[in-house]
């Protein structure tokens, strides 16, 4: 088997998986292939053990958070399954596990993360991309999972790689034509990097919702638009939808807009105007770092004063 490192886990997996980072140790998380097809569909509970299809590449079954089962469609090319597993199929396994998962791309500021939330195609992956040819880290990429376990999100990193368009990828100063295809005739490419990736977890500090307009603009969200936008861009409640699935992640949607600050990111669709939307970003990250530090001073006040 391969041995593999992503969101902080060990995956032993009969596919390869050349994304991610090579590793060793136990499993937590194991890929094989198997027989699936005489599983009647009652087999699913559609909370620990998920059955279903790749986009017509593979049946699949997910268990427990734990193991990946999958028997390929007759003649098809494994190469196309790749981001599958570690889109689709990861982000059950990871929901198993306990977490929540963002449809979101996120990047690191003072070793706090800045995520981009929003759905495909909405320059998610080219926002962290502006970043990281700044010199920002990339933590995550399209699919990023929450820890909420510690009365505050953690990011947990997942592997360097994102996916881009071949314009977004020339707007960020990479030849399109040198990179190659997420799979062969895919329509993205995929820009892995050895340099700028986080890999330990962090605290979430801002999460913008990508929207597109006639101006750049950031807005925060109150609480009661923040969270429909956070279960909105969750990932696979189409698929874990049994009620312990449900209420599980609608508290911890809950938990997460009582603990983070959720804005409205509006952007025109120009990638001539990246440096732009990264300019924008760091000033609303430099004006929230200063309103923090103002509130924690006042607080140190308070308290100084009472004990006088």
């Amino acid at each position: 088997m391969y041995i593999y490192t992503a969101y902080n886990l060990c995956i032993h997996s009969e596919i390869p998986l050349p994304e991610l980072l090579e590793s060793h140790g136990s499993p937590d998380v194991i890929i094989r292939f198997g027989k699936l097809s005489h599983l009647p569909p009652e087999t699913a509970n559609w909370s620990n053990r998920v059955l279903g299809e790749l986009h017509g590449k593979a049946k699949v079954l997910i268990e427990d958070g734990r193991e990946i089962t999958i028997e390929p469609v007759t003649g098809v090319d494994q190469s196309k399954l790749s981001p599958n597993i570690l889109g689709a199929c990861m982000s059950v396994v990871l929901r198993q596990r306990g977490l929540l998962v963002l449809h979101a791309s996120s990047i690191v500021v003072n070793n706090q993360a800045i995520a981009f939330m929003g759905g495909s195609g909405w320059g998610k992956s080219t926002l962290a991309g502006a970043f990281h040819r700044k010199g920002y880290q990339i933590i995550t990429d399209d699919v990023m999972p929450v820890n909420l376990d510690h009365g505050y999100p953690l990011i947990i990193p997942s592997f360097p790689q994102i996916k881009l368009w071949p314009s977004a990828a020339d707007s960020l100063g990479h030849n399109s034509k040198n990179l190659p295809p997420l799979y062969p005739n895919a329509p993205k490419l995929s820009y892995t990097f050895t340099d700028g990736f986080q890999r330990t977890a962090v605290p979430l500090k801002r999460l913008y919702v990508l929207a597109k307009g006639e101006e750049h603009q950031i807005t925060k969200l109150t609480p009661q638009q923040a969270f429909p936008q956070v279960v909105r861009h969750s990932r696979d409640v189409d698929v874990l939808i049994a009620p312990d699935c449900v209420s599980t992640h609608l508290r911890q949607c809950a938990n997460l807009i009582k603990t983070v600050s959720i804005c409205r990111f509006t952007r025109k669709p120009n990638l001539m105007e990246l440096p732009d939307l990264v300019a924008l970003v760091e000033k609303d990250i430099e004006e929230l770092t200063t309103s923090d530090s103002s509130k924690n001073n006042t607080l140190n006040t308070r308290l100084v004063t009472s004990k006088l």
